[in-house]
């Protein structure tokens, strides 16, 4: 009897593994991806929107592989150098395909509503959290937030005169949670005194560090209780489903 229980247990364990296994393999989050397949769809998106990808690609393979392999030519093994040249060759198209990834990921989605998200899923999330579309409007006015060692930071998108009311009553509000903690804003856009998409993840980067991370964790414990008796959004939270992918790709598992 123990023994066709123990039988039993191992198939349905069997089955729930080869579902698992499959449901991961169908799966549209990037998270459940392989880093081939995050690639894959890091190049079909940013193909899409830099019609000259395959040219660097392609031209900086051949560069460095040629450049390499030409050194082997007086060195022996030579065959050996040519391996080195082919696997230089396509390490440094990795690296074009990255950062032309980053470029063309800003202007897929600049100027759409909830477009910070892009940069904010860039930043590395072991130094940083953020809240995407913490508060927002109906003409399409958002605010986001980042908590890190600088802070919390407020990042706002939108039309400046409304922004500046939207931005000051959130700093309102965390502050009095904060307890001490800096809360800062940016204003992202293209506008005097503004941060453009491109260069928002580096801004928020360059802020000087002002709390520990044990602050950390307790800040975001206390805006937690914050966000959990705010209005909801009246606005979808942005252009994030492809991007995270892309984003999540350009910074590795």
């Amino acid at each position: 009897m123990a023994s066709e229980k123990a039988k039993e247990l191992a198939a349905k364990q069997k089955a729930e593994l080869k579902a698992a296994k499959l449901a991961k393999k169908n799966s549209n989050d990037p998270r459940d991806w392989p880093w081939y397949r995050q690639f894959w769809q890091t190049y079909k998106v940013t193909a899409d929107v830099d019609p000259q990808l395959n040219l660097y690609l392609g031209g900086t393979f051949v560069a460095v592989a040629l450049v390499v392999s030409l050194v082997g030519i007086w060195v022996s093994p030579w065959w050996m150098w040519l391996i080195l040249g082919i696997t230089g060759g396509l390490t440094a198209a990795l690296y074009v395909l990255v950062g032309r990834a980053k470029k063309a990921t800003f202007t897929r989605y600049e100027g759409q509503p909830g477009s910070a998200e892009v940069a904010l899923s860039m930043l590395d999330s072991k130094k940083w959290s953020y809240t995407a579309v913490i508060t927002a409007n109906r003409q399409l006015d958002v605010v986001h937030r980042v908590v890190g060692r600088p802070g919390i930071i407020l990042i706002g998108e939108g039309q400046s005169a409304r922004l500046a009311t939207m931005l000051n009553s959130e700093v309102k509000k965390h502050e009095q949670v904060a307890y001490g903690i800096p809360v800062q804003t940016i204003v992202m856009g293209d506008g005097e005194g503004q941060v453009p998409l491109a260069k928002l993840a580096d801004q928020i980067k360059k802020l000087p560090k002002a709390i520990s991370p044990a602050q950390i964790e307790d800040v975001k414990s206390r805006l937690r209780a914050l966000d959990a008796v705010r209005p909801k959004a009246p606005i979808p939270r942005g252009p994030m489903p492809t991007a995270k992918g892309v984003g999540r790709a350009l910074r590795g598992r």
